[in-house]
């Protein structure tokens, strides 16, 4: 989204990260932050601000209705500030499913630069992911990286 400006890291309390989300693109788990009534779970990440005119782009690449939905939430942000936000959550899942891992290094790559808490980035690091058969595919995503 060319609007997208970051506006910190922020926590989405009462929610569990997971990757169970079933890939309309290829069959793999992609990430899900998972309501739960536990306090002491929460979701790392990054809020960004669009241009309400891109939204309904934003909506078709994360896809809503294909397995996503929209949540709005109280995020608190890393300043303490509250802000009101959406995140897209998990309509299709299978906790069977893995990431492959591409997508994992992606996540733990966007965890890493936003200086996420270290245990939280581990548990990110201990997911096991399956590597990609397709190697074409494997090599355009950790391209990015190059």
């Amino acid at each position: 989204m060319p609007s997208a400006s970051c506006i910190g890291t922020g926590i989405l309390k009462e929610h569990e990260l997971r990757f169970h989300k079933v890939s309309s693109k290829d069959g793999s788990a992609k990430c899900d932050a998972v309501a739960t009534a536990d306090p002491d779970q929460v979701v790392y990440g990054v809020v960004y601000r669009i241009d309400e005119a891109e939204k309904p782009a934003l909506d078709r690449a994360e896809g809503l209705g294909l397995g996503y939905e929209l949540q709005n939430a109280l995020i608190q942000m890393a300043s303490g500030a509250d802000v009101r936000a959406f995140y897209y959550f998990a309509t299709s899942i299978n906790p069977e499913l893995r990431p492959l891992d591409w997508y994992r290094e992606h996540v733990l790559r966007g965890a890493r630069e936003n200086n996420l808490p270290g245990a939280y980035i581990r548990s990110i690091e201990a997911i096991e992911a399956i590597v990609d058969e397709d190697t074409i595919r494997r090599e355009k995503e950790l391209s990015v990286y190059r």
